[in-house]
């Protein structure tokens, strides 16, 4: 039977109950004859629906909402001057890092490095003659050391000519996606010149600013749902990455650091997503539904059904898990516990078992 059904059966035997009640007429004047006294300490027993407590697993969640960002992003920016002869990749492309992106032209510096590498060679013969007159003392020291100088020189021009030359290849500093490209071929570019924008998107992160009343249920490590108005009906499963040893004094709050996975890239920077975040969980608790509690001056109680009777006890409560409630003292195993009709019941009264099954089996 349905819930609907279920009160709509109670419905019609309450109905029936009043209407029985209604045909027994009061005495004139509105005083209470012997009969109705009677009928009073008499009163019909009250018509519940009970349920025995179930066994099931429970969780404690930290919720809470954040816009999911790019763990890393890296500007690239010209190294050296000179004109676009090709660019290798586009915007949504994914590359390596140290992977080439675009190529300048390199005919000047090559050239350069090419005197360098003549002048390097000129001096290199002269210090070997230079070594064998000096050994033989016909050249003095200090011009010796002068030409060991210049050579010195001359190796690190090259090198420098060489590492110019390299900077005509430009190359990516990191793993990631091509998310924007500054320069087309043709164009002459300067120094420092922004290039492209790598961004890499696995994993994104997330912060939340978590209460600092929370600081010790959360930890590196722990599971994190995410949820996206973007993507509805699907779940993404992260974790908590690390956590600030600090509280913002100003907000009272602390930085959760939550990494996503997406491997297969459905996830995009800038999403706004709700994270739920498990930091404890209790197996085989005994559960009841959450309509069976009745909330009274800072107590919860609930009714169980005894021999006919409603017998009222308190009960203490944990985690929740949907329209259930953990029940950690109070009722137990087999109770039977009122869910319909308990409202206004008084700890005491008769009650009558409303048989559910028979409208579920029709």
């Amino acid at each position: 039977m349905t819930p609907g059904s279920r009160l709509t059966a109670l419905s019609a035997v309450f109905a029936l109950l009043l209407a029985s009640g209604c045909q027994d007429g009061g005495a004139p004047g509105g005083e209470a004859t012997s009969g109705e006294t009677a009928q009073e300490d008499e009163a019909p027993p009250v018509p519940v629906e009970v349920i025995q407590p179930e066994r099931g697993d429970v969780f404690a969640v930290y919720s809470g909402t954040a816009s999911l960002e790019s763990d890393e992003e890296a500007g690239v920016v010209a190294k050296v001057g000179g004109e676009v002869i090709d660019i290798r990749t586009e915007e949504g492309d994914r590359v390596k890092a140290g992977q080439v992106l675009a190529r300048l032209d390199g005919d000047r510096l090559r050239l350069e490095a090419e005197r360098a590498l003549a002048n390097l060679k000129k001096l290199e013969q002269e210090y070997e003659r230079n070594v064998e007159l000096h050994e033989r003392g016909l050249v003095s020291s200090g011009a010796f050391e002068d030409i060991k100088f210049e050579l010195d020189s001359l190796r690190a021009a090259y090198k420098l000519a060489r590492l110019e030359l390299s900077y005509t290849e430009i190359r990516a500093p990191i793993d990631g996606i091509i998310s924007e490209r500054f320069i087309k071929v043709g164009n002459t570019i300067s120094p420092n010149d922004p290039v492209f924008r790598i961004t890499d998107l696995d994993p994104l992160l997330a912060y939340l600013f978590v209460p600092e009343r929370e600081f010790r249920k959360l930890a590196a490590g722990q599971v994190a749902e995410l949820t996206l108005d973007a993507i509805p009906g699907q779940r993404f499963r992260g974790s908590i990455l690390r956590i600030s040893p600090v509280v913002d004094p100003d907000t009272g709050t602390f930085k959760v650091t939550i990494a996503v996975p997406d491997k297969e890239m459905r996830l995009k920077p800038g999403m706004f997503g709700r994270f739920h975040i498990v930091y404890d969980s209790r197996q085989a608790v005994l559960l009841l539904p959450r309509a069976a509690l009745i909330d009274e001056q800072d107590e919860q109680f609930v009714f169980v059904v005894e021999d006919g009777i409603a017998v009222k006890k308190t009960v203490s409560t944990g985690y929740s898990r949907g329209d259930s409630v953990e029940v950690t003292a109070g009722v137990g195993d087999g109770e039977d516990v009122i869910v319909m009709g308990q409202t206004g019941l008084k700890d005491g009264a008769a009650v009558n078992v409303i048989d559910t099954s028979v409208g579920d089996a029709g």
